[in-house]
Order: structure tokens, then sequence, then C-alpha cells
């Protein structure tokens, strides 16, 4: 018998049967490992803080791990803050996995979800773990830059999540055939345009504004959404935004010319 290869049949003995594929059917919740990795971390180390700690050494917690900008001025010393020079250091990241209650770190990992499962999927995991320092990172030096001599602790991740929401901004509109947040892993690889053309589009320069208004409206007074404690370091917000429009060419693994590297 003779099969004539046509595309949709498989050959079985001599006839052509017809090869229907089942209907992929996606899972409810399909968030990258890194994102339920970090997520299941952070809320980990706030159980702990809560349930295990006692107040003082939840406060040396804070000292050792949270972001104090006086760490950075002359007079330092006085302070004697814990960790020396590798505290210096780290906790220009550490303090995105410490919160405040349990509201501010819902909220974050809300939004962790909702934006940085795209970026994940789209970056890979290395990459998007570095991007994600890089952007907590940009926001403790803006918050520092607006805040030199305070000694209020910056905890959250809203610095790394500010940036992955920039990052999210520079592809999750173009390309859509199923609307703008498809869970998809393979839906979010094409190639993203640059950020001059993102810019002129009006879905990406509606949604900067609307983040930047809010950020600037929290700013000026507004007060902190319900049931959160403290104050909201909105610099950090804005630094590792603009971290993340602005380095994300430099961490992307999809090139305009259609092709991908893995990370």
């Amino acid at each position: 018998a003779i099969g004539r290869g046509t595309k949709g049949f498989r050959m079985v003995g001599h006839l052509p049967e017809p090869q229907h594929d089942a209907p992929r059917r996606e899972p409810i919740f399909n968030l990258p490992p890194a994102i339920l990795v970090l997520g299941v971390l952070m809320t980990l180390i706030h159980c702990a803080r809560v349930f295990l700690l006692t107040n003082e050494q939840d406060v040396d917690v804070l000292l050792l791990f949270a972001f104090i900008p006086v760490r950075y001025a002359a007079d330092a010393a006085q302070y004697a803050l814990p960790g020396g020079m590798a505290a210096d250091i780290w906790t220009f990241v550490s303090y995105a996995f410490l919160h405040g209650d349990f509201v501010h770190l819902a909220v974050n990992l809300f939004w962790f979800a909702a934006f940085g499962s795209a970026v994940a999927w789209r970056f890979g995991t290395l990459r998007f773990l570095v991007f994600s320092a890089v952007a907590a990172i940009g926001g403790a030096i803006a918050h520092l830059i607006s805040n030199p001599d305070t000694f209020i602790p910056v905890i959250g991740a809203s610095g790394a999540i500010s940036g992955q929401m920039a990052a999210a901004a520079r592809f999750v509109f173009f390309h859509h055939p199923r609307g703008p947040f498809s869970i998809s892993k393979e839906h979010w690889r094409y190639p993203a345009p640059p950020l001059t053309v993102a810019l002129r589009d009006s879905r990406v320069f509606i949604f900067l504004a609307v983040w930047f208004g809010l950020n600037l409206f929290v700013g000026i007074g507004a007060p902190p959404i319900a049931g959160a404690e403290g104050e909201i370091a909105w610099q950090a917000h804005i630094g590792g935004f603009l971290v993340g429009l602005l380095t994300f060419s430099a961490f992307d693994p999809v090139k305009r010319d259609g092709r991908s590297a893995r990370v």
C-alpha cells in the first residue's frame, strides 16, 4: 500500500489513519519554579519571624538584613549596626525577603505572581534571579539617595517586583492572541520592540502613567493600603521600576530576529 504522507495522518499497517491531537489543557496555576520557590521562601521567612522569634530577635533580624540608609552615612559607626561590611553589601538585596505584616506579604506575592511569572518564563531562572536582584538594588539605591540619613529599615520585595512590572510592560502588550495575561509558557517568548517603540504604544504609555501616578500619589501623603503598617518606600518602587525598564534589553534572551538563548 502507498501512504501519501499527508499532514495529519499516521501510517498504521497499510492504511492511513486520521491523527487527532488531544486538546491541550493549561493548568489554572502555571507558575514558574522561581516564582514558587521565592514565594514559599518569603512566606516561610515571615512566618518564622512572626511565630518563632521574640520581638528582640526580630529586631536583630531587621538590623542585620533590612536596608537601613544610615549604614552608609559618614557617622554610621555611632549606630553600631551588626554585620559590618558584608551586611553593607547584602542588605541591598536581603531586604526584599522581609515584610512588615501578612497584608504586606500577600500584596507583594500577588503582584509577584502576576508580573514576575511572565518575566521568569521569558528570562529563564538564572536571568530572572539576577534581574530581580538588580531591580532590588536599584530600589535600595533610589531610597538611599532620597533618604540618606534615616534609620528607618526598608523591607519588602516591592522594589524587585516594580522592576518585574517594568520588564513585563516591555513585551506583554504585544503579540498576544489570547490576551496580555496568558499563562502559556511559550506565549511569552516573542521578540520585544525597542524601548522607544514600546513607549509610543498607548497601552504601555497608559500603564506607565498610571503606575507612576499611583506611586507619586502615595509619595505626597496618601494613606497606606488597608491593614498595612508603616510608611511605603515609594522611592524604592520607582528606582526598581526604572532599573527594570532600562535594563530589560540587557537581560532579555529573545532576540529581535526571533531567535532565543535559554539560560
